[in-house]
Order: structure tokens, then sequence, then C-alpha cells
């Protein structure tokens, strides 16, 4: 045996243990990390560029993240910051200011 091959595991393996011991697999940790951090740099209260706003945040394009805020809200990103923006009209300095809001 060549020198340091008997230490060798699969991608899908070391994928198989990483959801055992973090509970979800590596790829959806890296698409709710994203997803999350697009989101928090999503301002409610001015003009929103989804173009650019989807660029930042590394996806493809805006379909792209439209499909994702969807797969993970439920919403679409336009319905989420209609919803947002009257909540944060009511309840200005809330702890939860800045967080996604989950689906209905």
């Amino acid at each position: 045996m060549a020198a340091g091959l008997g230490n060798r595991v699969s991608s899908t393996h070391l994928a198989l243990r990483f959801k055992e011991l973090i509970g979800v697999t590596p790829k959806r940790l890296a698409r709710t990390h994203r997803f999350a951090a697009t989101v928090f740099a999503i301002n409610p209260a001015g003009p929103i560029d989804w173009g650019d706003l989807a660029g930042g945040g590394g996806y493809f394009d805006q379909a792209h993240f439209g499909h994702e805020f969807r797969a993970f809200t439920g919403l679409t990103p336009t319905r989420h910051v209609e919803v947002r923006r009257p909540f944060l009209r009511e309840h200005p300095g809330h702890a939860l200011d800045g967080w996604p809001l989950p689906a209905d």
C-alpha cells in the first residue's frame, strides 16, 4: 500500500459523518449561512436592489436568490420586506430586529 493512502476517506463518508455530528450536511449548512448573511444585509427601511443584494450574497442571479428565499421562508423577498416594514415600525429596537422572519 502506498504511504498515506490507508487513511483516506471518501467525501461521501465525510459528509455523512458531518451530518451525524452537526445535524445537517455541509452543503445545507453553507446554503443556510449564505442565505442568512444575505437576509441580514437587507435594509427594509430603504430601497432594495435585489440583483445587487443577490450578487453580493454569492448567488448566481436574482432568480436563484428568490428561489432560495422561498425555499427557506415560504415568502418571496418582496413579501418578506412588506411584512417586516410594519413590524419594525410597530416594534422599534426589537431584539429580533435584523433577523429574517419565518414563513407564515
